[in-house]
């Protein structure tokens, strides 16, 4: 009877073990599929080396590096090899604003002139009708990348903005959606003046340290006297060839100065999800992630638009229906770099990847990865 008894308890055990393996295993199977993915394609195209992150709600499921941090050299790519995000770096600038709009320092409704008095557009009245959450949330209602012709060039900011006094807005600020680097670090002066910190000290205190991002950093100092960089690559007719850190777009922090590891893109996702909120609340994510100026050039993404329904703009993320399913994302593409990142705010899983080298596959490896996770999982875990 005694055997029989604990068998009984035995068999019960096993049992539940295996139901919830069940319930695990999409995403584990899902990630086990993409690590090959991710090494085949990046190994496939020659790219010189990345990183990838999958978590699902607290928990790290799979993080994954591969190849060089330098072509021709041996140093590998680790977890704590930090690349340069590029424009993911705006998701930590709309979240910074968002965390002072809510302890009412700022309003999303100030005009941007009330920190930045020098703005002018060619329409003076104009200028002063472009608020906060016109520049975070992409609605300027400028040309698109108006003046990053001169950021590529490397011309500095104090001559930059008094060109914009030369231009006149497509459409009146709100309406439609304008895609900025320059204009949309503006955001910067608003932040520092009312937290009374530089931008670095402040992502530093509110997100870096409490989220324990040991590596994250901000500019192109903390970055190149980092040894544990990974350095950028360009594509050539000949393959990847090793190019020199550029420091032109550090100029626009908000906008492209975050330097991070894939280690750090873990717990920034897993903060970004709701997960850590004593750093980030939950009226802060439900503000920058309210979909506002509609993206429709978005939908026509050769990689995504077989799965994309919706896009829009919300303050430093971009807001998809993906196979009629939320989706925040993310990209970021500068000289040597790719990023991407994405979370599903419904199933609470997320991914990042890193590369150093300039290749478009990235975009085709995140869609075929989220396809996959909403095919699984449908509407809800």
């Amino acid at each position: 009877m005694f055997f029989k008894a604990n068998f009984r308890y035995l068999i019960a055990f096993f049992a539940l073990i295996g139901s919830s393996n069940l319930i695990a295993a999409p995403i584990e199977n899902i990630s086990k599929d993409f690590t090959k993915e991710f090494q085949n394609v990046l190994k496939q195209h020659r790219v010189p080396g990345g990183a990838f992150v999958i978590v699902d709600g607290d928990k790290v499921i799979k993080l994954n590096t591969y190849g060089k941090r330098q072509k021709g050299r041996q140093d590998k790519i680790n977890s704590d090899t930090v690349f340069r995000l590029a424009s993911v770096s705006k998701t930590f600038a709309g979240t910074l604003a968002s965390l002072l709009v809510h302890e009412h320092k700022l309003s999303w409704q100030q005009p941007i002139t009330t920190y930045l008095p020098d703005f002018e557009l060619k329409d003076k009245s104009l200028s002063q009708q472009i608020t906060i959450g016109h520049i975070v949330g992409q609605s300027t209602g400028l040309m698109p990348n108006s003046y990053d012709n001169l950021i590529n060039a490397n011309v500095k900011m104090d001559k930059i903005l008094p060109k914009f006094a030369e231009l006149t807005p497509m459409c009146n600020p709100g309406v439609c959606y304008s895609y900025q680097n320059v204009a949309f670090s503006f955001i910067e002066q608003a932040l520092e003046q009312q937290s009374g910190q530089d931008y670095e000290s402040l992502i530093q205190q509110r997100i870096f340290t409490p989220l324990k991002m040991n590596t994250a950093s901000i500019g192109y100092q903390a970055f190149t006297h980092n040894d544990n960089r990974a350095e950028p690559h360009i594509k050539t007719r000949y393959g990847f060839k090793h190019v020199k850190v550029k420091p032109n777009y550090y100029q626009l922090a908000p906008a492209a100065g975050v330097n991070a590891s894939i280690t750090d893109m873990s717990k920034w996702l897993i903060a970004s999800m709701g997960l850590k909120p004593d750093v980030i609340s939950k009226n802060v994510i439900e503000d920058i992630t309210t979909p506002g100026v509609k993206t429709t050039k978005e939908l026509r993404r050769r990689e995504w638009r077989s799965y994309l329904d919706d896009a829009h703009y919300g303050k430093g993320w971009r807001v998809y229906k993906f196979d009629g399913k939320p989706l925040i994302y993310h990209a970021g593409w500068v000289a040597g770099y790719v990023t991407e990142i994405a979370y599903s705010p419904e199933l609470k899983i997320g991914m990042a990847m890193l590369i150093n080298g300039e290749s478009r596959e990235i975009a085709k490896l995140g869609s075929d990865f989220w396809h996959q996770v909403f095919k699984h999982y449908g509407k809800t875990k």
